[in-house]
Parts: structure tokens; C-alpha cells; sequence
């Protein structure tokens, strides 16, 4: 395995058998990366430590399931282009992951109030209101996004149909919400699966 050389105030670092996804946020927070140094991304791009989108960075950790890793990254991309909905329902949907209901919550509403037609804003906050047992008001923003994706998305319309059939049903409880386990989609949209155990990335 070749070594991955970063230098940092004269000093280089070497780093050797390390998983490339740890050479690759370690590259990012120092100041000069070796643009020749042939860094690996967590997808197994190469990239420059000069002109990384933390914006991307961000959605390629959510996608391996890196959600706090991803939270952080997040969080680099407001720093530099502001909160904006994109941002906010990325934020929303890490914190969905690991089950942070609350802060997930409000950084979607905030993520609409800005792009209404946010379509995985929309289903996100579907789904966690279903998790929470509301699906009277999950199905309205469930709604709203299988509207605007045209139908096109079998996942927004399964949790669509588990919201009608939760809504329709007097006797649904927000324990049964505890039935049902998250699962990471494409483009950040989650969908509801029956199962057991805690929020999947």
C-alpha cells in the first residue's frame, strides 16, 4: 500500500494502512494539502485538498452511513455558503438517522419555510411525524411530496400509503411507530419499513 503524504507547517505526516475515509477528512482540515498526493475520497474519487464542496462531502457521508461525520461536514458547508434549505434538510435527515427527532424536526420545517417544495424535506418530515405517531399531519406534507415528484418516487409512495392507512386507523399508536425501522433512500429520502431496532443510514 503507498503512503498518503500531507504537509502541515514543514512537517509531513505519513499515514500508512489507514481506511482511506480517515486519510481523506484528516486531508480536509489541514490548511496545504498535496494536490499530487492522489487523496481518496469515500467513494473512491480522487480529489485536491484545495477544492473540496463540503456540501458533497457531506451527502457522500450520509450515504455510507457516516451521519455524525456527515453532520459535521454539514456544518462546514453553512460556514461557507449559509443555511440554505438544501443544507438545513440535510442537517434534518442526519438527525433522523440518529433518531435526534427533535432538532430533525425543526431543521426541516425551517428547510420549507425557505424552499416549500423542498421534495425530500417534504418526505422526511413526513416520516418523522409518522415516527411520532401524527400521521394525519404526515400524510398532508407526504402528500405534497408525491405530488411534486409526480409519482415518480415507489418510496414516497409507500410511506404515502402508510400514512393513509395509519391516518384511517382510530386505534394507531405512537408505540407502533416502534415497528417500523428507517431506511436511507436515494437523493437523502427515507422510507418506513416494518422491522425492529434502532434508525438505519
Amino acid at each position: 500500500m503507498g503512503l498518503h503524504r500531507c504537509v502541515l507547517q514543514g512537517k509531513t505526516a505519513l499515514m500508512h494502512h489507514c481506511p482511506p475515509i480517515y486519510v481523506f477528512l484528516l486531508c480536509l482540515l489541514l490548511p496545504a494539502c498535496n494536490p499530487g498526493s492522489g487523496l481518496i475520497g469515500p467513494s473512491g474519487e480522487r480529489v485536491s485538498g484545495e477544492s473540496v464542496d463540503q456540501l458533497v462531502v457531506a451527502q457522500r457521508l450520509a450515504a455510507s452511513g457516516e451521519h455524525e461525520l456527515a453532520l459535521r461536514a454539514y456544518l462546514r458547508a453553512a460556514a461557507e455558503n449559509g443555511t440554505t434549505a438544501e443544507i438545513l434538510t440535510g442537517l434534518g435527515s442526519s438527525n433522523l438517522a440518529l433518531g435526534r427527532l427533535g432538532q430533525a424536526e425543526e431543521q426541516f420545517r425551517i428547510a420549507l419555510e425557505r424552499d416549500s417544495e423542498n421534495i425530500a424535506a417534504l418526505n422526511n418530515l413526513g416520516v418523522l411525524l409518522l415516527e411520532r405517531g401524527k400521521p394525519g399531519e404526515a400524510r398532508g406534507y407526504l402528500s405534497q411530496a408525491f405530488a411534486l415528484d409526480s409519482g415518480r418516487s415507489d418510496e414516497i409512495r409507500s410511506n404515502l400509503q402508510l400514512a393513509i392507512a395509519r391516518s384511517e386507523n382510530s386505534a394507531y399508536t405512537a408505540e407502533e411507530a416502534g415497528e417500523y425501522v428507517l431506511i436511507r433512500q436515494g437523493g437523502g429520502t427515507y422510507r418506513l419499513s416494518a422491522g425492529s431496532g434502532a434508525p438505519q443510514g
